[in-house]
């Protein structure tokens, strides 16, 4: 007989609390989701318009786990299974979640490239439901890191910061559109899951150097100079990108500004088993912002990943990038 993971134990108190709190409140499920993940962190139920009977029902499924019992990782995997349930009901058609092989992976990268620095900042101008950024976090648990979030979505930053709570991570978030002003300081570390389209807002996007010399400007391009201005010198910047990154009509644009500002430290390409059709695939763009101090690796690392389910190829895969990180960092 399957015995239940704490994983699966958790996500069962998340789902059922959260069809109940949808049910009488008239809420969607995903808000439903931020609405007991609160609870969840309060330790008690917020929701003043349940029927005496919902409420005892939710107490009895909260008392049936000890959150102080979890670890980070567990928390997060459980929270985000709900959060990817409502995300497939269609609340959120344009938001996708970055998948953990990725989330782990791009933590991985991020730690190499850090080294020994202990204490770090870190930011994430698309943070959505901030799954990504708390992957990393926990993969950096070693570390003193100062992190942050920006997402223009409401509900997608209150499941971030809920996230982030139940997972203690004291991450500062803002709700507002990325690419207008943002009030934080330049930070050594930013990740991001490019949001791939065009920026509606010309006005905003005539400040950019990257703006679309007609029409509407591509917001990957935008987000990838807002995060370089917002990176320190010499710090890096890790995209997700569509492997066509470098091959559209505002690539050249996008070549010229990157070999005034930055570094391309590294492009690794994804496995194309993570999506859908293969011009949906994606690569990692490790970069770093000009500085006194930044030397242009001898030559960039360039990857193509196998499946991650190939211990042996990702095992081969890994050593060449271990060897790469000796001969380069």
């Amino acid at each position: 007989m399957k015995t239940v993971s704490k994983i699966e134990n958790l996500f069962a108190v998340i789902n059922e609390t959260a069809d109940l709190i949808a049910k009488e409140c008239q809420l969607s499920y995903i808000e439903a989701v931020a609405e007991t993940g609160e609870n969840i962190f309060h330790g008690s139920i917020l929701q003043e318009d349940l029927s005496e009977i919902t409420v005892k029902s939710i107490k009895r499924k909260y008392e049936s786990v000890k959150i102080d019992t979890f670890e980070k990782e567990e928390l997060r995997k459980a929270y985000q299974l709900a959060i990817l349930k409502g995300l497939k009901e269609g609340a959120h058609p344009n938001h996708q979640m970055t998948p953990d092989t990725i989330g782990l992976f791009l933590g991985y990268l991020v730690s190499k490239f850090v080294g020994s620095q202990n204490e770090i900042s870190v930011l994430d101008p698309a943070v959505g439901t901030g799954n990504l950024l708390t992957t990393i976090l926990n993969y950096l648990a070693s570390k003193q890191v100062e992190s942050y979030g920006v997402d223009v979505d409401d509900l997608l930053i209150k499941l971030s910061y809920i996230n982030a709570n139940l997972q203690e991570h004291p991450v500062k978030f803002f709700n507002q559109d990325s690419l207008e002003r943002l009030f934080i300081d330049p930070v050594d570390v930013v990740v991001c899951d490019l949001p791939v389209g065009y920026y509606p807002n010309d006005i905003e996007a005539s400040k950019y150097e990257l703006k679309a010399d007609e029409g509407h400007s591509y917001s990957h391009h935008l987000f990838i100079e807002q995060s370089i201005k917002h990176a320190k010198e010499n710090g890096y910047l890790f995209f997700i990108v569509p492997n066509s990154l470098f091959e559209t009509k505002e690539a050249p644009k996008l070549n010229r500004y990157l070999r005034e500002v930055a570094i391309i430290q590294g492009f690794i390409q994804l496995p194309i088993s993570l999506f859908k059709h293969e011009k949906h695939g994606k690569s990692i763009l490790v970069l770093q912002k000009k500085g006194e101090n930044s030397i242009p690796p001898k030559q960039a690392l360039l990857v193509d990943l196998p499946k991650f389910s190939d211990k042996v190829a990702m095992s081969s895969i890994m050593k060449k990038i271990d060897q790469w990180f000796k001969e380069n960092k």
